[in-house]
């Protein structure tokens, strides 16, 4: 079953009713969470979903599922590319009053193209990012849990450095 995640901060309506759209025209089966809820928020008619799920459960639908449609927020994608599993993101806009800042925007462009990162940018091109990820599956490769002993040395000196020339 395909996992819709919207994170677990405010609703995504407009990512929530797009897939609930696509699965009323036979797309699915899709569970979702779709974060805390107002009054207001959209509630999907044609798919299974809960505001916020245990952890544990989450993690377990997570790794169940065959692909995965969120938000574009960094836990999500690497969550994904840590199990090799697709994901279609669509970031939310600020300008349209789902976030404090644009930044999704910018997270989905930096991804846009790593295999198995599929990014719709609204909900016009949800069904066809979708599409792309079924046929296109996963990354090459999960990536590591942690980070390389040359990264973590690059971090190091990058931080020694600042502290000497302060």
């Amino acid at each position: 079953m395909i996992l819709l995640a919207c994170g677990t901060q405010e609703p995504f309506d407009r990512l929530v009713r797009a897939v609930d759209a696509w699965v009323a025209g036979g797309g699915g089966p899709v569970f979702g969470q779709l974060g805390r809820l107002g009054p207001e928020s959209y509630r999907p008619c044609h798919f299974e979903w809960a505001d916020l799920l245990p952890a544990a459960e989450f993690e377990a639908r997570f790794a169940a599922a065959p692909l995965v449609i969120a938000h574009a927020g960094m836990g999500s994608i690497i969550a994904a590319l840590a199990q090799a599993k697709p994901i279609v993101v669509m970031p939310r806009k600020a300008s349209l009053g789902e976030h404090r800042n644009e930044h999704q925007l910018a997270t989905a462009a930096k991804f846009r193209g790593r295999p198995g990162v599929f990014v719709a940018d609204d909900e016009t091109g949800l069904e066809a990012a979708i599409a792309a990820a079924r046929a296109g599956g996963g990354a090459a490769g999960a990536i590591a849990p942690h980070a390389s002993p040359e990264l973590i040395a690059a971090v190091r000196n990058f931080i020694f450095e600042r502290r000497k020339s302060s």
